[in-house]
């Protein structure tokens, strides 16, 4: 089992929302497991989260027959299944290799940066998506994400802006919301 650090911006948060955001899901492991949905309503985050092999397929679902404008952009929904699945190596190949990610404030420079940063803060934990606004060269997510330690409950909403470049994540702005 890897030791999660959790930032102490992001401790606080999960400290201060306690166990009415979200719920764990359920094995009792504590790693909590990451899912995706776009369409937001209440029923849906309380609902019981879908395995990770269903996250890709819940995300897409929320835009109508034949039309994809309210559809993930394909490398922000990588990164999303990257987080279900716990795959560091999938989530860092989301992004281009001179990427600029910034977590409130905090820097990271290309795949060796955010590789380290994702190894602590990331993996283990629990995205869900709640709202998807797509722009030009990419969207900005509405997530609730409670990091790995907190059994999956707790956590924060955030607006995680991403910048997509020849289909990969050029620049990542996340942001509380």
């Amino acid at each position: 089992m890897r030791k999660r650090v959790i930032p102490p911006v992001a401790l606080a948060a999960a400290l201060l929302l306690g166990a009415t955001a979200c719920s764990g899901d359920g094995d009792g492991d504590g790693a909590g497991t990451a899912s995706a949905t776009a369409t937001g309503g209440a029923q849906d985050r309380a609902a019981a989260s879908p395995a990770p092999s269903d996250t890709a397929s819940r995300v897409r679902e929320s835009a109508p027959a034949g039309d994809d404008s309210d559809a993930v952009d394909p490398a922000a929904q990588a990164y999303v299944d990257a987080v279900a699945a716990e795959d560091l190596d999938a989530l860092v190949a989301a992004f281009h290799p001179d990427a600029e990610l910034t977590d409130v404030g905090r820097r990271f420079n290309g795949h060796d940066e955010i590789r380290r940063w994702a190894d602590n803060e990331v993996i283990g934990g629990r995205l869900t998506v709640l709202k998807n606004t797509p722009k030009s060269n990419g969207t900005t997510l509405l997530v609730r994400f409670a990091p790995g330690g907190t059994g999956g409950t707790g956590g924060f909403e955030a607006n995680y802006e991403f910048d997509v470049r020849d289909g990969r994540i050029e620049k990542l702005n996340l942001q509380y919301a």
